[in-house]
């Protein structure tokens, strides 16, 4: 039993860097500013497929139809199609979608949002000896409908199945490990006769093999896994040459829009001149237990570069994102104090962005987001409405602001349930007099739902400005500050009048 649950562990956990993977695909589909399956996006999208090791197509969905996809393009069909699992943060998982099915293969398809990613089932891996098993268990968030994703599962209790640990029941020996999200639970197991059968020798190419199996959304190949390797080793020597770039996205006040802050966003270029996505550099540094390295990267190159900005203006300030590991992390506090005494600029210049999900970890974010409001930053709570989302969790935390997640934005202008959602959250934002920041605006109609609203609303997105370099955000705050004074003298909140 400790071996399968050693096997179950590696191979979810080897999943959950496959599952960035395809988030990050998916997040970057769902930031296209081209037009909705146009040429120009579905061009987009191929060269994205054609750069994943594991995804075989993508496409857009329009409600529950195809829109358009990588292979065929434009799609000419009435055909809907209902996804067996919909997971709490909104993602939803097609079990064979017809489309794509080739030669009898089980295809699994991944949606968020309008955007989904088919994965190849021919990936390629290890043969695993007849005696042995795997399954992957998933629940509907909805239905609270329990299944299988892929693999033959046990007979057993699917709930059994949801349930980390080791278990021998109906003669069976199992292990289950569930994903770092919770999303889905792998299950490694064998029957009693099996495994007293197996020689030894075949039961420890079973460990080795089971590494390289199905995972999270699809098949984990041994190469992806070398792959993640590599990008961990090059990580580290990219910290240590401080080789990681910073690219800030303005935040503008929908009322007057003037930039009244922005994000600090960390990116990185591999050593093959590739990008990797934040999704998934940032999630092996959590899971390797360096992502502080990054987080003071960031916070020094902010303070740094951002340095003069935020000392002509008072009241402008920049967010920086900090991850779960750095709410626990005794270092972190200690760090932000002496990088803002040794830059010279006030607490107050340094926003925190926290996800909603690391605040699951209540009495850590408490403590956390106590201290850094009493030092005197500010704190969001950001892609906010995707978990934990009610007026009492607020309160408890006392935060400043929220962020809305940009799945709520897109929503706006279509029959989607959780367009429905915003004057809830809008409204709870009013009770506890916090500031609302909505996150994904792409184009003019999504800017004026808000912009109609009897309330101070601030705005991130494509339509105000991709991120950029220190010195081109450096520029767009000169411009801003000229057409402030063209204006007649008026000065917006973001640009005191000591810095006139």
């Amino acid at each position: 039993a400790g071996r399968l649950v050693e096997m179950a562990t590696k191979i979810a956990e080897a999943g959950d860097v496959s599952t960035a993977e395809s988030r990050a695909a998916l997040a970057t589909m769902n930031r296209s500013a081209a037009e909705f399956c146009s040429d120009a996006e579905i061009e987009s999208f191929r060269q994205l497929i054609y750069q994943s090791h594991q995804l075989k197509a993508a496409g857009r969905m329009h409600g529950n139809k195809i829109a358009c996809t990588t292979t065929s393009g434009l799609a000419n069909t009435n055909t809907e199609y209902q996804p067996t699992f919909a997971q709490r943060d909104g993602t939803e998982i097609y079990i064979d979608l017809a489309p794509f099915r080739i030669a009898g293969k089980k295809v699994i398809t991944v949606r968020k949002g309008d955007s989904f990613v088919v994965y190849n089932p021919f990936t390629n891996h290890a043969p695993l000896p007849s005696w042995t098993h795997f399954t992957m268990t998933d629940m509907d968030r909805v239905t609270r409908h329990t299944g299988s994703v892929a693999g033959k599962p046990p007979l057993v209790n699917d709930l059994q199945l949801l349930t980390q640990g080791q278990t021998h029941v109906n003669g069976q020996v199992m292990a289950t490990h569930c994903s770092a999200d919770g999303a889905v639970c792998m299950t490694a197991y064998t029957s009693d006769s099996e495994a007293f059968a197996a020689n030894r020798l075949e039961f420890a190419g079973f460990i080795v093999f089971g590494t390289l199996t199905v995972s999270l959304f699809c098949v984990i190949c041994s190469f992806l896994y070398r792959r993640n390797k590599g990008i961990e080793h090059q990580l580290m020597r990219a910290i240590r040459k401080d080789a990681l770039q910073v690219v800030y996205q303005p935040i503008v006040d929908l009322a007057t829009g003037q930039i009244v802050e922005a994000e600090a966003l960390v990116r990185w270029t591999d050593e093959g001149n590739m990008a990797v996505p934040p999704d998934i550099f940032v999630k092996i540094a959590e899971e390797r237990g360096f992502v502080g390295l990054i987080t003071r990267l960031v916070v020094r190159r902010v303070l740094s570069e951002m340095r003069q900005v935020l000392l002509d203006r008072p009241d402008f300030h920049i967010n920086v994102n900090i991850a779960a590991p750095d709410l626990a992390d005794p270092k972190f506090l200690p760090m932000l104090d002496r990088e803002l005494l040794e830059s010279g600029l006030s607490p107050a210049s340094l926003g925190i962005e926290i996800t909603e999900s690391f605040t699951a970890r209540e009495q850590i974010a408490k403590e956390t987001i106590a201290h850094l409001r009493n030092n005197g930053h500010t704190v969001h709570i950001d892609d906010f409405g995707t978990g934990y989302s009610s007026l009492a969790y607020l309160h408890d935390l006392s935060v400043d602001a929220i962020k809305i997640d940009r799945a709520f934005i897109r929503a706006i202008g279509t029959e989607a349930v959780t367009v429905t959602i915003l004057p809830q959250i809008l409204a709870m934002a009013r009770e506890l007099n916090l500031c609302v920041v909505v996150e994904g605006i792409e184009t003019p109609e999504q800017a004026a739902y808000f912009t109609q609203l009897d309330q101070e609303i601030l705005a991130q997105g494509w339509l105000f400005g991709r991120p950029v370099p220190a010195e081109d955000l450096r520029r767009r705050l000169l411009e801003d500050l000229g057409v402030s004074r063209s204006a007649g003298g008026t000065m917006s909140k973001s640009v005191p009048a000591s810095a006139a």
